[in-house]
């Protein structure tokens, strides 16, 4: 009798130890929060732009690299929420992070095409300081702008009749696989706090390959965000 109770119980003590690993882990991660991660919010929109050397640029282009963009005009002056200081002081600082083979990119698109033209941006990419290596500055189709910006990134803005624009100041921080990862709703964000969370989705991309990616995986199921 003692004998054939025994295989019995084994397979159930399998099931029990099954069931607890997955909730041992669970618990450990959720108490040391090894690894963390930013969210992955949405998709980011496709578009096709020219920039500031009447170059196409595409969301397609960009796919590989991690890119923040910000969004502007030129014409942009006096009351009108200045972005482009942080997006120079970004740039002056990302040889502090060690990206090895991964890109990182800054991306300003203008939703003025009327007046924007590429030699418009050049001059405005002269005057911003912007590294056409490292910083392209574009624009497009307005109508399409309007789907890309507004649909897409979540930005609003609206033209006035002296040729001016009403914007709410925003960056967004999107992945190599075309994710966007945050949304900075201010005209001035922390140099500090960008370069860290370039850092948190350099570290993903490099790290979360093999078992590793499961760790990762993990950190999302289980948000450990940084403050």
């Amino acid at each position: 009798m003692t004998a054939s109770v025994i295989p019995l119980l084994k397979p159930t003590r399998l099931l029990y130890v099954m069931i607890a690993l997955p909730v041992v882990g669970i618990l450990a991660f959720t108490t040391l929060r090894p690894i963390q991660v930013l969210p992955r919010i949405t998709l980011a929109p496709g578009f096709s732009l020219v920039d500031q050397n009447g170059a196409r640029l595409t969301n397609e282009d960009l796919r590989g690299r991690i890119v923040l963009y910000n969004f502007t005009y030129a014409n942009c002056g006096g009351a009108c929420p200045q972005t482009s200081a942080v997006m120079r002081a970004l740039q002056n600082r990302l040889g502090e992070i060690d990206a090895g083979e991964i890109p990182v990119a800054l991306v300003t698109i203008s939703f003025d095409p009327e007046r924007d033209t590429p030699e418009r941006l050049r001059a405005y990419a002269t005057q911003v300081g912007a590294d056409a290596t490292r910083w392209r500055i574009a624009t497009g189709d307005a109508t399409r702008l309007k789907y890309a910006l507004g649909g897409g990134f979540n930005l609003y803005y609206a033209p006035n009749p002296d040729d001016t624009f009403t914007f709410d100041p925003l960056f967004v921080l999107v992945d190599g696989w075309g994710i966007v990862r945050a949304y900075y709703k201010t005209a001035t964000p922390a140099t500090d706090r960008l370069l860290r969370d370039l850092r948190l989705i350099v570290d993903e991309a490099r790290n979360s390959a093999g078992a590793a990616r499961y760790a990762y995986e993990a950190a999302h199921v289980f948000l450990c965000s940084p403050p």
